[in-house]
């Protein structure tokens, strides 16, 4: 097992994170989040530019290793579109993607975008979207689904992997926003940074994130291998972003003080469009005891 990932897959993904930004960078979801109709021509031609929706994460381990750093870089600029759900679609369903869901209340981010679009639960339930309700924030939308068959059961760890790839994208970029303000701001004529407390805090949010990311290239490996604990490791990586997540934001929230919730700033968008990642299909509570009932 080697917990790194690929230099060509680590270039692809510095490619994206600049070609995101060249395509209008911060300003992409705020545009998107005006106009949410609009939000798959804003990013749509620059991911096909890429190539990004000719890898094939199911059956190549080196384009599994390139989608997962494009769907970090995703994440970084908080890209207005389901990279990763697009990129975990099955290859046996003429879908555009694929998104893991609750049995009850089913919800994706998948309003403003066409399809046709595929569910799967964690039992491996697939089922066809239909239709589906008005978007909340996130653009997320509550699902009507037409059921498909119980053969989703090895969709399910991809379609979990790598949304929490994107995840870590925004955890990268919330932390390195974070430290250039308390590096930037003074109290007392001195850099925040410099304040003792104000290092504990950082390096606590630094210590979920980075481990994080070795979670997240582990269980990569054990769905690129096709291991039988793939979905297992999967939720596992799941539950650790969720409560990485958790701690990387409330630090970097404090750090930053009230402008930390304002739209003028980054951290602001990147909080918002954190939380559908967290709370979809599964919260952490729920995470925790499906991963518990499997591993029993």
């Amino acid at each position: 097992m080697i917990l790194d990932v690929d230099e060509q897959a680590a270039e692809f993904g510095r490619q994206a994170l600049r070609a995101f930004e060249a395509a209008g960078g911060d300003a992409l979801v705020q545009q998107a989040e005006a106009k949410p109709d609009t939000r798959a021509e804003l990013v749509d031609s620059v991911l096909r530019e890429l190539g990004a929706w000719d890898l094939n994460a199911r059956d190549d381990t080196d384009e599994l290793e390139a989608a997962a750093t494009l769907c970090r870089s995703a994440g970084y600029w908080a890209l207005p579109y389901p990279v990763a759900e697009i990129l975990s679609r099955p290859g046996d369903l003429d879908v555009s993607g694929l998104s893991v869901v609750a049995d009850v209340n089913p919800a994706a981010p998948v309003a403003g975008i066409e399809g046709p679009w595929a569910t799967v639960t964690i039992a491996g339930i697939r089922s066809a979207v239909i239709g589906h309700g008005p978007a909340a924030p996130g653009f997320v939308a509550p699902l009507e689904l037409s059921a498909v068959d119980d053969r989703g059961a090895a969709d399910v760890a991809l379609a979990l992997v790598l949304p929490c790839w994107t995840l870590l994208g925004m955890l990268d970029r919330a932390m390195e926003l974070t430290v250039a303000h308390v590096t930037m701001r003074k109290q007392f004529g001195v850099p925040l940074s410099s304040f003792q407390g104000v290092q504990f805090q950082l390096t606590d949010a630094e210590v979920e994130r980075s481990g994080l990311d070795i979670l997240a290239k582990h269980a990569l490996w054990s769905v690129g291998a096709g291991r039988p604990d793939a979905a297992n490791d999967a939720l596992a990586l799941r539950m650790s972003a969720i409560e990485a997540a958790d701690v990387v934001f409330r630090v970097c929230h404090q750090l930053h003080g009230a402008v930390g919730f304002c739209d003028e700033t980054t951290l602001s968008w990147l909080s918002r469009y954190s939380q559908p990642l967290r709370r979809l299909p599964l919260g952490l509570s729920a995470t925790k005891a499906e991963l518990t009932r499997r591993m029993s």
